[in-house]
């Protein structure tokens, strides 16, 4: 077996020679996270690519952030290392299903998380993120809003709207997995941290947060905060680069159980061999692109 020495070497060789730039979810493993060019959250990372210099995108995370970037980037080969890496979460909305939905609510506007595929994003009046979900949703001129597909997010921005806000009955397994018990047991444990805590978690999980805040939105948080224990409500991978970028803070993980499985199908071994055979790659339809692209559009005029 090859020492990850000798296959990072050898992943900067190829990235030089196909141009390629390296994109790491703030979720992927610490391996993976410490060979990318850019770590960041799904948007900002397809964003930031879109328009940096390169020929080829390696997006080390799931299918749909994959398709995020070929929508924003369709003249770029964009490579998924982990081909099978999906989002169960993304995968409990279907395009067929929203339209469905959208006949029974005629008036209502659809915003639709990022952690959506492609098909829904078209189907979409406006796309959100974690960080300005609240903001997308007071945009929209309806009176009602068909949140998709993350349940805990819809009702979070439902917080702060006087507009209806009908969610659809979506979840991230490692979100809505914390529960109260985890932040008694945390708080018990490390009294003087402050807990942090993603907009996809549970309502009561939530009420009892310090701070609720995209992945972003944490790692901004923490590297300006003048308190020193944190209390992480998201998943785990992102620890590794909260201890990178503040190492003399410390950092806790709400549970130990905060894992999402897909996040860390991507090794080394996978990004070496995306970028030796150019493959899996992933392409959307024109068709698809073009609406989907309108939809992440109007949300960053906001």
């Amino acid at each position: 077996m090859q020492a990850a020495s000798q296959i990072q070497q050898e992943i900067r060789r190829l990235k030089k020679e196909k141009n390629a730039i390296i994109l790491a979810h703030n979720y992927q493993r610490p391996e993976v996270q410490d060979i990318a060019d850019i770590t960041g959250d799904s948007l900002e990372l397809s964003r930031t690519a879109a328009q940096m210099d390169g020929d080829v995108i390696v997006f080390c995370g799931v299918n749909f952030m994959a398709e995020t970037a070929a929508v924003l980037s369709p003249e770029k080969c964009v490579l998924l290392p982990a081909g099978d890496a999906g989002c169960p979460m993304a995968d409990m909305i279907t395009v067929d299903e929203l339209v469905y939905a959208k006949s029974r609510h005629p008036d209502a506007a659809v915003v639709c998380y990022i952690n959506t595929t492609a098909d829904v994003k078209a189907e979409s009046d406006i796309c959100c993120t974690s960080a300005n979900a609240v903001q997308v949703v007071n945009s929209v001129k309806a009176d009602t809003v068909l949140f998709v597909p993350d349940r805990n997010l819809g009702q979070y921005a439902a917080r702060f709207t006087k507009k209806t806000v009908i969610p659809w009955d979506g979840y991230c397994h490692v979100h809505d997995g914390y529960t109260v018990e985890d932040v008694k047991t945390a708080k018990h444990a490390h009294p003087d941290a402050v807990l942090l805590v993603h907009p996809e978690c549970r309502p009561e999980v939530i009420d009892r947060a310090d701070l609720v805040a995209s992945t972003s939105g944490i790692i901004r948080h923490v590297s300006t905060a003048p308190e020193q224990e944190f209390i992480i409500g998201t998943e785990n991978g992102i620890l590794h680069r909260l201890e990178k970028e503040c190492p003399k803070k410390k950092f806790y993980p709400l549970s130990a159980r905060a894992i999402c499985p897909n996040m860390k199908k991507t090794d080394l071994v996978k990004v070496r061999d995306a970028l030796v055979n150019m493959y899996p790659r992933f392409t959307v339809p024109e068709e698809i692109t073009n609406r989907a692209r309108g939809a992440i559009e109007r949300m960053l005029v906001l």
